[in-house]
C-alpha cells in the first residue's frame, strides 16, 4: 500500500490549490455567504473552465478521466479553504451517473455536469436516525415508470439542482433514482440554515423517477462508500485550514513578551490537532487506496468516516479555542472552519452512528483492513 502521489495527482492538488486560493479569500466568501444562493459562481466557473469540475468523468464526455483519489485530493483543497461550492454532492452525483446510468443518462447529463452548466445533487439522508443503505424511501413500477414515495431530508442545493439523485427501496432492494425537483409530486421545502450551504427537505408522492442501475443495493452502496469518503477529505481539508489560522495567529499575538505560539498549554492544544489530523489522514487514504483498486475495503471506509466525523470536531472545536474570544467572532475566518466542521461531522451520520455501524459490521464479520 503506496499512500505517495503520482505526479497526475500532485497536479491536481497544485492546480486546486491555486484556484480556491485565487478566489476564496475570507472577504469573498462574505460577500458569498449574502447572496440568495451563497454559491461562489465565479469559482464554479473556474473549477469547470481548468477541468477539475469533470476531473473523474470520463474523457468522451468530457471530463478528465481520471477517479476517486484525484477526487478526494481536490475535496480537501476544498475544505481547507472552505470555499462556497457544492463539490461533492454534484461531482458524486456525475461520477454514479457514469458508473451506472444508462447511455441517454450519461449523454444527458455528465457533459453538462463536467462543465458546470447545470448542477446535481444527491439525496441519502432521511428524517431520524440515519441508517446506511436502508432508506426508508420507497419507489415502485407502476404501469412500467418507476414512481417515488417518501422523503429526504438536508439534501444540499436542492434549490438549484436540474436532478436529484436519491437512494429509495424497492422490491428487489435498495436503488439509486433520478426525479427532477420541479416534478409532479416533488416538494422542495429550503430549510433556514446558518450553515454554509442551503440545504432543503424534499418530499416526493408518487414522483416520477428513473432507475439508475440495479436495484439490487450495489448502486447505494457505490455511492455511500464515496460520499463517506469525499466528507472525509473535506473534513481533512478544514481541520488543516483550521489548524493553518490557528499556527498564524498564534505566532503573530504576545502575551508577556512571548509569542502565544511559546506557550505549552497551547502547543499541547495543536500537537493534538496534528495527531488527529495524521489518523484522519492515513485512514482516508488507506480506504481510497482500497476502493480505487478495487479491493474489498472492509471497515477500512466507516473508519476513515469515523475518524473524520471525531477527530476532525476535536480540531476545529480546539483551534477556535485557541484563538480566545476573536474565535467566537462570525466575522472571524476561523469561525467557518468550525462551521463546516460541525456541519461535515453530523452528515451521513455522527460518530455515535458511526460506531454503532462500525460494530455492527464487526459483529457480522466484515474484515478488519490494517
Amino acid at each position: 500500500m503506496d499512500f505517495t502521489f503520482s505526479e497526475e495527482q500532485e497536479a491536481v492538488r497544485g492546480l486546486a490549490a491555486d484556484v480556491f486560493a485565487a478566489t476564496s479569500r475570507p472577504e469573498r466568501i462574505k460577500d458569498v455567504e449574502s447572496t440568495a444562493d451563497r454559491i461562489d459562481r465565479e469559482l464554479w466557473r473556474e473549477l469547470a473552465t481548468t477541468g477539475l469540475l469533470g476531473i473523474s468523468l470520463p474523457e468522451n464526455l468530457g471530463g478528465g478521466g481520471m477517479g476517486l483519489a484525484e477526487l478526494c485530493v481536490l475535496f480537501e483543497e476544498q475544505g481547507r479553504t472552505v470555499a462556497p461550492v457544492p463539490l461533492w454532492p454534484h461531482v458524486l452525483g456525475a461520477f454514479a451517473i457514469t458508473e451506472f446510468g444508462t447511455p441517454d443518462q450519461r449523454g444527458a447529463l455528465v457533459p453538462a455536469a463536467a462543465d458546470g452548466s447545470l448542477i446535481l445533487t444527491v439525496g441519502l439522508e432521511e428524517f431520524g436516525p440515519y441508517v446506511a443503505g436502508e432508506p426508508a424511501t420507497t419507489a415502485r413500477e407502476v404501469d412500467g415508470r418507476w414512481q417515488v414515495h417518501g422523503a429526504k431530508a438536508a439534501v444540499p442545493v436542492a434549490h438549484l439542482a436540474e436532478r436529484l439523485l436519491v437512494s429509495a427501496t424497492t422490491g428487489s432492494g435498495p436503488a439509486l433514482f433520478l426525479v427532477h425537483p420541479g416534478a409532479a409530486g416533488v416538494t422542495v421545502q429550503q430549510a433556514e440554515s446558518t450553515t454554509h450551504e442551503i440545504c432543503a427537505n424534499v418530499t416526493f408522492d408518487a414522483a416520477p423517477a428513473e432507475p439508475v442501475g440495479p436495484a439490487d443495493g450495489t448502486a447505494v452502496r457505490w455511492l455511500l462508500e464515496r460520499a463517506e469518503l469525499a466528507l472525509a477529505a473535506l473534513q481533512l481539508g478544514v481541520g488543516e485550514g483550521a489548524v493553518g489560522q490557528a499556527v498564524t495567529y498564534l505566532n503573530g499575538r504576545t502575551q508577556f513578551g512571548r509569542p502565544l505560539a511559546t506557550f505549552q498549554a497551547v502547543t499541547h492544544q495543536l500537537a493534538d490537532c496534528y495527531i488527529d489530523l495524521e489518523a484522519m489522514r492515513v485512514t482516508l487514504w488507506q480506504a481510497v487506496w482500497l476502493l480505487a483498486s478495487g479491493e474489498d475495503p472492509g471497515t477500512a471506509v466507516l473508519v476513515a468516516k469515523w475518524w473524520a466525523t471525531d477527530g476532525g470536531q476535536r480540531v476545529v472545536h480546539r483551534t477556535q479555542h485557541v484563538h480566545g474570544g476573536i474565535g467566537v467572532d462570525t466575522d472571524y475566518p476561523v469561525h467557518r472552519h468550525l462551521l463546516w466542521g460541525k456541519q461535515l461531522a453530523a452528515t451521513l451520520g455522527g460518530a455515535g452512528s458511526d460506531l454503532a455501524r462500525l460494530g455492527a459490521q464487526l459483529a457480522a464479520g466484515v474484515e478488519v483492513v490494517a
